[in-house]
């Protein structure tokens, strides 16, 4: 799999071909894929996803949450971007690009609509995949896991006044069945997974035991995430192809909020001379959406058809290659950081 880790660009971009052709011709496929969903969670892309993410909660040392209290900076870190910085910067940026810079090339309800699906975006910091990019950038496991895990905790009380007050709306459903088997699949059950794995190879072979089966998942994980940029993409090859230009229109806000949430992070986190392993996944988490939950909010507020949705859908269709692109920026710059893990 060194091959594929060295060119995983070219996979990815291959992987996105593949999905919008494979849609394109063999539309029914897609079709039944789609059709295999539980709250709104699709099936299919939920195991890829839990295979993607159970190798990194076999890294997972539950004895060391303990000291997380000790090292807070990552944390705080975290809660303060995903709350207090980037719900604003993502409305502010929809506003600017829609209402102004690219007023002449859509309605003004289709402005609105744009406008709320993105500001949906960026109130759903991600849940899942972020163990993903933390593994890519061999994060803390365990520092992930409490990253993630109190942002979920926010998210719950968090999310609908947040929303409410950026969207104007007073009457804010929320597909809790979403939000509950998210974080149930792909943190909970994963790491129960991951921790029993660990603990039952640790006392066969040691700590050994559990890096070699790791590694042997590595190729397993790529594949798995290969495979979710093709249904993916797949999914919304009609949407890609049918409406090209507000698809482009609708990337250019969001590829700045991506880019500038993550470089935000990276900065304050070499100010606050983290280390490396906590400060890449800090950044991930900032950078990353909860897009089941922001496509399910859209679709139940305004419709499957509806702008909103459709600007959710190109978060989906851009997290993919940003964060791609931020992993391997982080890992290249990695000397920027200190190794020590003892954070004050």
């Amino acid at each position: 799999m060194g091959c594929f880790e060295k060119y995983l660009s070219i996979w990815v971009a291959l992987a996105m071909i593949c999905g919008v052709v494979g849609g394109m011709v063999a539309p029914d496929v897609f079709g039944v894929i789609a059709e295999l969903e539980f709250a709104r969670v699709n099936l299919v892309i939920g195991v890829l996803i839990w295979l993607m993410v159970y190798p990194m909660m076999l890294k997972v040392d539950l004895s060391s949450l303990r000291g997380v209290g000790d090292a807070p900076k990552g944390l705080a870190l975290t809660l303060v971007v995903n709350w207090l910085i980037k719900p604003f910067t993502m409305a502010a940026l929809s506003v600017f690009f829609f209402e102004y810079v690219f007023a002449g090339f859509v309605s003004a309800d289709e402005a609105q609509q744009y406008i709320a699906g993105m500001i949906l975006l960026g109130v759903a910091p991600c849940t899942a995949m972020v163990f993903v990019w933390s593994h890519l950038t061999r994060g803390d496991a365990s520092y992930t896991l409490v990253q993630v895990s109190v942002n979920d905790l926010v998210l719950v009380v968090a999310f609908v006044p947040i929303v409410s007050l950026l969207l104007g709306v007073t009457e804010l459903q929320i597909p809790w069945g979403t939000l509950l088997v998210s974080v149930v699949a792909f943190v909970v059950v994963p790491l129960i997974a991951g921790v029993a794995t660990q603990t039952y190879l640790s006392k066969r072979g040691g700590a050994e035991a559990v890096e070699r089966l790791s590694s042997r998942l590595k190729p397993t994980s790529v594949m798995g995430l290969l495979l979710t940029i093709v249904i993916l993409f797949g999914l919304q090859s009609e949407t890609i192809t049918s409406q090209p230009g507000h698809v482009v229109l609708i990337a250019v806000p969001l590829l700045i909020q991506s880019y500038g949430i993550f470089f935000l992070s990276y900065g304050f986190a070499y100010v606050l001379k983290l280390p490396f392993r906590i400060a890449a996944p800090a950044a991930m988490i900032g950078t990353s959406n909860f897009f089941e939950l922001a496509v399910a909010v859209a679709i139940s507020l305004f419709g499957l058809h509806s702008g909103a949705a459709l600007a959710t859908v190109v978060g989906v269709l851009i997290e993919v290659p940003v964060m791609l692109s931020l992993v391997a920026f982080a890992n290249r710059t990695q000397g920027w950081f200190s190794s020590d893990f003892s954070v004050k």
